[in-house]
């Protein structure tokens, strides 16, 4: 059975495999390394749970349904997924990246993918003329952030997705920022999705977790070699945390939306303020864009204000607001990508994408709006 995507984050489509017999509402936390035998070659289906544990099993069921795929793999994080997707290739592939990716991506890439042989070509996916230009026959993977962090630029998934069929390669997309409750790029022919589940999934600020969702089966029996392999599971505690988090998913992203639009609205007003970047504005270049391919906007911005003067005296001096890195959780936090997300990236390419010493990037929580707005107001306006 197809529910609305509101009962899906609490129920999945189907029912929840049938592992204990109390009638227990909260799925159990199996905090169990092994699993007896109930004899010789036989099995109850768990033996280890580096292989698969009944909690992370559940957890993956409900973010398969909600990314409409047929299998999701968690991971013990974000970066995690990110390093165990890249093991599908091999040395010598070249990969093209969206050019405004979350700095632990692109130093992942640059210093672990790159010494392994790969090759990869950073453009503004949103600009398809430049993908087309930079594929090359040995080009294996495209891979997009949309939108991007945190410059906020929107692609559009089906029409690189046709690029991809046609020139053979993969496409991923990271959908941390808007969830598989505003958007679904399966749906719009990605072969897989890489998720953040520390962030909004979770979205708590409590715990670390990662998802690879797909509906290629031959991706999917290679992932879960890699994650037995490996061992970056997601354990079951975290299984449970983030599995907690998704069943208010919907309520908490229609508010983030709620906030973040009113605070863009409002710093758009702001003497200090020089630019604001938030994909729910009328004035976003990706609108039409995101209007085709998402339900929502999530509640992720980026502004720049008149001088590092002002940057330093808010996040000095903020108090409902936090100055800290992550996003996605209950509490509004502000991010300053130059020291904290992006130090990573060398200097002339974070400069490049306009990542420089006015920039901050806002994670909206879902406190009361006017309480974030006059916490901004008093740093801001002084």
């Amino acid at each position: 059975m197809n529910y609305g995507v509101d009962t899906v984050c609490i129920h999945g489509n189907g029912k929840r495999k049938n592992v204990d017999n109390t009638g227990s509402i909260s799925f159990p936390i199996y905090q169990t390394a092994a699993y007896a035998h109930p004899g010789v070659g036989q099995s109850t289906g768990y033996d280890y749970s580096r292989v698969q544990n009944p909690t992370r099993e559940e957890v993956e069921r409900i973010m398969a349904d909600l990314e409409h795929g047929t299998d999701a793999i968690a991971f013990s994080s974000g970066m995690a997924a990110v390093s165990a997707f890249m093991e599908l290739l091999r040395p010598g592939d070249h990969i093209v990246a969206t050019d405004d990716l979350y700095g632990g991506t692109i130093r992942q890439f640059r210093l672990i993918n790159e010494k392994n042989g790969i090759k990869i070509s950073y453009v503004d996916t949103s600009d398809l003329e430049q993908v087309k230009a930079v594929i090359q026959e040995n080009t294996k993977l495209i891979y997009v952030e949309t939108p991007t962090n945190p410059m906020m630029q929107v692609t559009d998934i089906a029409a690189i997705s046709e690029i991809a069929k046609e020139k053979g390669c993969l496409l991923a997309v990271d959908n941390t920022f808007l969830t598989p409750y505003f958007q679904n790029p399966l749906d719009l022919g990605a072969d897989v999705v890489v998720h953040s589940a520390t962030k909004y999934l979770e979205g708590h600020n409590d715990t670390l977790g990662g998802f690879i969702v797909t509906k290629r089966q031959d991706i999917s029996e290679e992932l879960r070699n890699i994650l037995k392999t490996t061992g970056a599971g997601l354990s079951p505690f975290d299984s449970w945390l983030i599995l907690r988090g998704i069943k208010t998913l919907a309520v908490r992203m229609e508010k983030h939306q709620q906030n973040a639009l009113a605070i863009a609205k409002w710093l758009q007003n702001q003497p200090k303020v020089k630019e604001v970047r938030y994909i729910g504005l009328e004035s976003h270049p990706g609108r039409e864009i995101i209007k085709k391919q998402s339900r929502g906007y999530s509640g992720m911005l980026t502004f720049r204000v008149d001088s590092q003067e002002t940057v330093y005296r808010i996040l000095e001096h903020v108090k409902v607001v936090q100055f800290a890195e992550s996003l996605g959780g209950t509490e509004s936090l502000i991010t300053y990508p130059m020291t904290q997300t992006h130090a990573d990236v060398p200097e002339e390419k974070r400069k490049a994408k306009g990542i420089d010493d006015t920039l901050l990037r806002m994670s909206v929580g879902i406190e009361d709006v006017h309480d974030l707005i006059a916490d901004l107001e008093q740093v801001m306006n002084v």
